[in-house]
């Protein structure tokens, strides 16, 4: 069973709780199956009740919402489990299919004898549909795929390697070159994986690329007819034909997401709510492009000039050709200039992303960039950090930094930070990190 983070957070919502919680996320991301795992091991009873595959449940919420009565229409349709106070868990999955059993969580949160979980994929999460939403009542945790870290613990990495790593980049200094070339391995198979968990479950079981292949596009082809299914009416086509450009936006030099690269013609007007909504549901996540580097960036930041990523980097790669795969199976020295023609072009977008990837699953929802009128300089990231606002430059090979090195002339750039395949280093204001090391900003 892959080891999710979530686990943790769920067993201390369990020890606090005051509220039912709410997880979202997007499809496929183990939701159902965390919960599952989470109630087996701290639960007697478990009521698991899914509106999408048993519409007949709807009937529960379909008068009074009075928790008692709720509590026995829930014990008739599972009368084989029996309710146990206080070691009972009830689980509201798919609950964006039935308003009202968001709108009951109210009622249910005051009832102290049983605990609550509600899931639901954002695509469709119907709260604008929802009479009358538990404000107060709910607290949310949003489950993404899985992030580097636990992808290490799924490939059999203990806690006590990633600490030690962990430890170069505090004191900054350099990883044992042989550690340093396995992570460097592991973050290549993170590149191509994903961390989508039906994926990665495949290959730890296997240990076959091409079975993972199979999974990860069927996961791809899933997201397609789930916007299809989903989305708004004026919304679903034209949000597809934005989530499938994502891979030619990534290679133009332009560096922004183009509208003409959807349609020829197209306009923010035409498109922005498809972008809205892909956001929404956790298809992808937005960086702007910023007018200066400045605190606080949103308020600089420019809103027809951005970058569209994927919020699983397994999910843009199963946009390509499975040749780009063979290749970096192959070819995985990132210093290295691809003889691949598909992969020279995809590489740097590729790794972008890839950042873009360790960026969003460390919570971060608003991403943002840099990049000057003239187009001079390029900053691929900015974080907020207690040390105001910190350049990160991503390099898919060893090249120099002209971009970085010129920002961190500003006396308002206390330090910048360089991630590439290299080992750690210091030079002045810029500190270069290895591109695994991303996962412990």
């Amino acid at each position: 069973m892959l080891k999710r983070k979530a686990m943790d957070f769920l067993c201390k919502w369990k020890s606090e709780k005051k509220k039912s919680l709410i997880i979202t996320g997007a499809r496929q991301v183990g939701k159902t199956f965390t919960v599952r795992a989470f109630a087996e091991e701290n639960y007697d009873t478990f009521y698991e009740l899914n509106s999408l595959e048993n519409s007949e449940l709807k009937a529960i919420f379909s008068g009074s919402l009075d928790a008692d009565l709720i509590l026995q229409l829930i014990r008739t349709y599972f009368a084989d489990k029996p309710f146990i106070e206080g070691k009972t868990l009830i689980f509201l999955d798919e609950v964006q299919e039935c308003p009202e059993a968001i709108t009951a969580l109210k009622f249910l949160t005051e009832d102290k004898r049983f605990d609550v979980i509600a899931s639901g994929s954002a695509l469709g999460m119907a709260f604008n549909r929802t009479s009358s939403f538990p404000v107060g009542s709910v607290e949310y945790i949003e489950l993404t795929a899985l992030d580097f870290e636990e992808f290490l613990w799924a490939r059999g990495i203990e806690n006590d390697i990633i600490e030690s790593v962990r430890k170069h980049y505090v004191e900054k200094t350099k990883v044992h070159t042989a550690l340093h070339l396995k992570f460097l391995d592991l973050l290549n198979e993170y590149l191509i994986l994903g961390g989508m968990p039906e994926v990665l479950q495949t290959f730890v079981d296997s240990g076959d690329y091409l079975q993972a292949d199979a999974v990860q596009r069927r996961l791809h082809r899933d997201y397609i007819f789930d916007i299809a299914r989903f989305a708004n009416p004026n919304s679903k086509i034209k949000a597809v034909s934005c989530y499938q450009s994502i891979p030619q936006q990534l290679s133009k030099e332009n560096r922004k997401f183009q509208y003409s690269i959807v349609e020829r013609g197209g306009t923010a007007r035409k498109f922005e709510s498809s972008i809205d909504w892909l956001g929404s549901a956790y298809f992808t996540v937005v960086a702007n492009n910023i007018s200066k580097i400045e605190y606080p960036p949103e308020h600089f930041a420019k809103d027809n000039n951005f970058k569209l990523y994927t919020t699983d980097i397994g999910m843009l790669v199963a946009m390509y050709d499975v040749k780009l795969k063979v290749a970096l199976m192959t070819e995985k020295d990132i210093d290295k200039n691809s003889s691949n023609l598909l992969l020279r072009t995809a590489k740097g977008g590729l790794y972008e992303s890839l950042a873009a990837d360790f960026l969003y699953k460390k919570g971060l929802r608003k991403l943002y960039f840099y990049r000057n009128d003239a187009g001079t300089i390029e900053i691929e990231f900015l974080i907020v950090s207690d040390d105001g606002i910190i350049p990160l430059e991503v390099k898919a090979g060893r090249t120099a930094t002209p971009s970085l090195n010129k920002i961190l002339e500003s006396e308002n750039v206390t330090y910048g930070i360089k991630f590439a395949s290299q080992n750690v280093g210091v030079a002045g204001k810029k500190i270069t990190l290895p591109f695994y090391m991303m996962m412990f900003l």
